[in-house]
């Protein structure tokens, strides 16, 4: 949610500012803004895209080699030009913007009212330049040490970059519970909310831990914390490409995802099995490889389509390695009292590795006891750090705000975590092990054979895409694949959908069933065929249309649907990785045909930072 982009240096910063708001754009946001130091601050922000931003530009004062730009998720106010960031404190004196939170910002806001400020907007943001000012006109102190002493007494989180104009070389950035990176150039530096709006200028990065904070001038970077403690920067290496960020010629960025999943799943599991020696090796927990091979109890958390991997994990642990799973929404288990203990292990799970409520329950998790692993694609991301252990993912950049390529990455770690756990733990016999490890690397090669089939998804979408509901069926291994692909058509489409167990069906949506209601089935070749092809049959009887999933050479639901798509035989255990494709394929021309904005969904956010 909610993107931050920050220049100083020697070059015009305007165009690094809207070029990088342009590279956040994926994050979700309803407006935008901009501003620029140069002698006196100038501000520009608008409701709506970056693009509508660049128009209100067009013809005013751009100059300045520093400055700051944002694009706001609604909180705190309405979508309005009012309320987009940047915002001015009351004097004029600071400028900021911030992604985040601040909790006790009702009570923040009196206290300064009765000290007679005057608030333009409705949003937090503008309390907190206000309250920083406030600070540095009465105790007479520098910009620096009224930040830190404001950002002790808020509640909260926040990620902010702040610039005085009484202090026109300096950039204040600050972190807490929201991402914040550091980009190191040759006479400049940059800071942005990730990494995408910098790396065609330096790949080499700081991340800002909680409760950090940045001064910046223009040839100096000072690190400490908000008690003024020292802190010797952490420079690293950011491992990524500008084509990684670009739509190398698709239309979406969702569609590109989809099609690198060969790639992404193979760098997944590259140098980590070997297919040749019938091995897995996970570097990121040989630390803690005998606690999971002992473990009695794992529970598994995250957020949408996390959540949606981590039901194919607990399938993956308990048939594979034979450990007791439970899955969790992250945001229920960090408000509720769960039994968790020293001898339990928690698997965190989030594409970016900066979701707000998994974060809050890795550390309730941490507070009793628990081992916590991560599973995250981000490199230096929260999760990554605040977890004991863990496994990157390695499926590149995911721009497309309808998570694709990262939901088959995320079984393929549990998968390769699964199998790496049952066959230490003796309860994997070598032939399924060596079976398994096979399979495994000849995913990449199968996910090629569907996705050469897309026509067929587009036909099927276009038969479908004036449907004003569609329901999602699936057993075992494929019940959550029916949930992540009416999660999908849900998101892009914003046509109504549902996924169910199979066998749920008679209990409650049977009753939905109609000659209108396109009913998708994930029935490939496995132990609950047979009953799945009962539910075929009784959605039959009531006029609904199938839409078949199955496997390659089928020939009984080919007799019994109105659409069969196929894809390769693959071990039961591993299908959920080539049957969630074709729904993705599904969803997203669909969502095109009704003319939705495929990657920037309406009211959805990328990374979810705050509650």
């Amino acid at each position: 949610m909610c993107g931050i982009v920050g220049y100083i240096g020697y070059r015009n910063a305007y165009p690094i500012l809207i070029n990088g708001l342009k590279r956040l754009e994926y994050r979700g946001y309803d407006s935008a803004g901009i501003a620029l130091l140069n002698g006196e601050t100038t501000i520009y922000k608008r409701k709506g895209k970056v693009s509508d931003l660049e128009k209100f530009v067009e013809s005013g004062d751009i100059s300045g080699t520093l400055g700051i730009g944002h694009t706001r998720w609604a909180t705190h106010g309405e979508p309005n030009d009012i309320n987009a960031h940047p915002h001015l404190s009351m004097n004029g004196i600071f400028t900021i913007i911030h992604n985040g939170i601040i909790e006790n910002y009702t009570s923040l806001k009196s206290r300064l009212t009765d000290r007679g400020y005057v608030f333009k907007s409705e949003t937090d943001t503008e309390i907190l330049a206000n309250l920083i000012e406030y600070i540095y006109l009465k105790g007479n102190v520098s910009a620096e040490l009224a930040v830190r002493l404001a950002l002790t007494k808020v509640v909260g989180a926040y990620g902010l970059v702040v610039l005085c104009n009484r202090e026109p070389d300096k950039m204040i950035a600050a972190r807490k519970s929201s991402p914040l990176v550091l980009g190191i150039g040759e006479g400049e530096y940059f800071v942005a909310s990730d990494a995408t709006p910098i790396i065609e200028y330096t790949d080499r990065v700081i991340y800002l831990n909680n409760e950090d904070v940045a001064v910046i001038s223009r040839d100096e970077l000072v690190l400490k914390t908000i008690k003024n403690d020292k802190l010797i920067p952490n420079i690293q290496k950011v491992d990524l490409g500008i084509s990684e960020i670009e739509k190398n010629g698709y239309d979406h960025f969702m569609l590109k995802e989809i099609f690198e999943q060969p790639r992404s799943i193979l760098d997944t599991f590259r140098g980590r099995v070997s297919h040749d020696k019938a091995s897995i090796h996970l570097g990121g927990l040989f630390s803690v490889e005998e606690r999971l091979v002992h473990a009695k109890r794992i529970v598994i958390i995250g957020c949408g389509t996390s959540w949606h991997a981590g039901m194919v994990g607990e399938y993956l642990f308990e048939d594979i390695a034979r450990i007791s799973v439970e899955v969790e929404y992250a945001s229920e288990f960090r408000y509720r009292n769960p039994l968790i203990d020293k001898d339990d292990i928690v698997i965190a799970i989030s594409q970016s590795g900066e979701t707000a409520d998994t974060l809050a329950a890795i550390q309730l998790a941490k507070d009793r006891g628990a081992l916590v692993l991560g599973i995250c694609n981000v490199v230096g991301s929260s999760i990554s750090r605040e977890t004991h252990a863990g496994v990157y993912m390695h499926a590149g950049p995911e721009i497309g705000v309808a998570s694709t390529k990262a939901f088959t990455a995320q079984v393929t770690v549990l998968a390769m975590m699964a199998i790496l756990t049952g066959y230490k733990k003796g309860v994997l016999e070598e032939s399924r092990y060596r079976r398994l490890i096979e399979e495994l690397s000849g995913i990449p090669e199968k996910i090629e054979r569907i996705l050469t089939h897309d026509a067929k998804y587009k036909a099927i979408a276009e038969e479908y895409q004036n449907a004003g509901n569609f329901l999602y069926l699936g057993r075992g291994y494929s019940f959550p694949v029916a949930l992540e692909g009416a999660l999908k058509l849900k998101e892009i489409s914003y046509i109504h959908a549902e996924g169910y167990p199979a066998a749920e069906m008679k209990h409650g949506p049977i009753a939905l069933i109609d000659r209108n209601m396109p009913v998708v089935v994930i029935a490939t070749n496995d132990k609950s065929y047979e009953k799945i092809v009962s539910n075929i049959q009784e959605v039959k009887a009531r006029n609904g249309i199938v839409i078949a999933i199955v496997s390659e050479g089928d020939t009984i639901i080919r007799n019994m649907a109105d659409h069969v798509l196929e894809i390769p035989e693959a071990m039961e255990e591993l299908t959920s990785l080539l049957s969630v494709i074709p729904l993705q394929l599904i969803a997203y021309h669909i969502a095109v045909l009704r003319g939705c904005n495929v990657d920037q969904p309406r009211n959805l956010a990328k990374s979810v930072t705050v509650e």
